[in-house]
């Protein structure tokens, strides 16, 4: 689902049409904090997926759980384990009022909960986790993107790094003992992003910039990624637009355009896509 201002949403189906272009001669503002506006309308970079200036990137992260700097948040939540493609497992928290949908946020094509707890004590267990099983609590979108056509194709190949992740996680000790553990329950988002034989990305935008136009047929959606079969001059293929990078630009709809923003290439699609961009 896309939500544009002013509270419109256009829902996201496989083989839908996405196409908009950016108002010419445009520019790119800070879409402030926490609800709140920026004051002075600041100029951010096209290539921010913050979309932020820098006092409002910092009065966002000033109320942020991620940032530790809420200690007393009286919600309960989730610790989990989040997988991405091989070798690629994190640990996290996120409130349990939210569901799963952090993990959909985050583009988790599997996730397990491992225990749920006052948010110090899940804080603790996640710091446990991470030097006990040496995960990670970030995992970049760069090395996401570069898996998803290539994962493990049954749901129980997807599933093992979880589990034996999981299995080993539950049974240390130190966990925290207002922290309840959970049991191993998979579940596989494959299904929900649609990468069921997606095809490789040859590359990804890097920024929009005024007067440019996106548009081509959804195949794919992971988190904030769009997966889009676009046409160029020469040739076509799969390109990945972050709609975190439409954010505080002026957009407008368009018909049938192609793409004419900055797309980065990827080295390994480039001998099979060459002189698409």
């Amino acid at each position: 689902m896309l939500r544009w201002d002013g509270g419109r949403d256009s829902a996201l189906t496989w083989g839908k049409r996405v196409a908009f272009g950016v108002t010419e001669g445009g520019v790119r503002t800070c879409v402030g904090a926490r609800g709140n506006a920026c004051p002075i309308r600041a100029g951010v970079s096209g290539r921010s997926t913050g979309a932020r200036c820098e006092e409002c990137a910092r009065l966002d992260r000033a109320h942020s759980v991620a940032a530790d700097t809420i200690a007393d948040d009286p919600r309960p939540y989730h610790v989990y384990l989040a997988w991405f493609g091989p070798g690629m497992t994190k640990v996290g928290i996120t409130a349990l009022e939210r569901g799963s949908a952090r993990l959909l946020e985050q583009g988790a094509v599997v996730f397990s909960w491992l225990g749920v707890g006052p948010l110090m004590a899940a804080r603790r267990t996640e710091e446990l986790l991470r030097a006990a099983l040496g995960v990670p609590d970030r995992i970049p979108y760069a090395d996401k993107r570069a898996v998803r056509a290539a994962l493990p194709g049954t749901a129980a190949e997807r599933a093992v790094e979880v589990e034996e992740l999981h299995a080993r996680a539950v049974g240390l000790g130190g966990w925290p003992e207002s922290l309840e553990r959970a049991s191993c329950q998979v579940v596989d988002h494959v299904g929900a992003f649609g990468l069921t034989g997606l095809a490789p990305a040859v590359g990804a935008v890097s920024e929009l910039v005024a007067g440019g136009v996106v548009g081509g047929e959804l195949v794919a959606a992971a988190g904030p990624d769009l997966h889009l079969a676009v046409e160029g001059e020469q040739g076509a293929g799969v390109v990945v637009l972050d709609t975190r990078l439409m954010t505080g630009w002026g957009l407008v709809p368009v018909g049938e355009g192609g793409l004419t923003v900055p797309v980065r290439e990827f080295k390994e699609a480039a001998g099979v896509q060459d002189g698409l961009f």
